[in-house]
């Protein structure tokens, strides 16, 4: 099984940008689908991106489209979140997390199904 470790979290102004990276490691991330979520305090964890195999398809929650940016590379076995005009509400824990197969949407989005997931890296965007 795939195992995940996110890092390059940290705190940012409104407006400021950061790049949340996902470092796999136990099998390459070649085969599968992957994905970030985020979780803030009380709420669910909610799907913010996610990327085909070969990065050829993308797919964005509304709330973030045109402002992140998902991308991977496999030789490095990494998968990057590029975070653009960050707001407030951006601030959450992300998570990555690997998928077997580029599905509808509406499966993409959620949690169920992902596996490998790590312990997440903090994002706090002040106004």
């Amino acid at each position: 099984q795939v195992q995940l470790v996110e890092s390059g979290g940290g705190l940012v102004q409104a407006g400021g940008s950061l790049r949340p990276s996902c470092a796999a490691s136990g099998r390459t991330i070649t085969n599968y689908v992957m994905g970030w979520f985020r979780q803030a305090p009380g709420k669910e964890r909610e799907f913010v991106a996610a990327i085909s195999w070969g990065g050829s398809s993308t797919y964005y929650a509304d709330s973030v489209k045109g402002r992140f940016t998902i991308s991977r590379d496999n030789a490095k076995n990494t998968v990057y979140l590029q975070m653009n005009s960050l707001k407030p509400e951006d601030t959450a824990v992300y998570y990555c997390a690997a998928r077997g197969a580029w599905t509808t949407l509406s499966v993409l989005s959620s949690p169920r199904g992902y596996t490998g997931w790590g312990q997440g890296t903090q994002v706090t965007v002040s106004s």
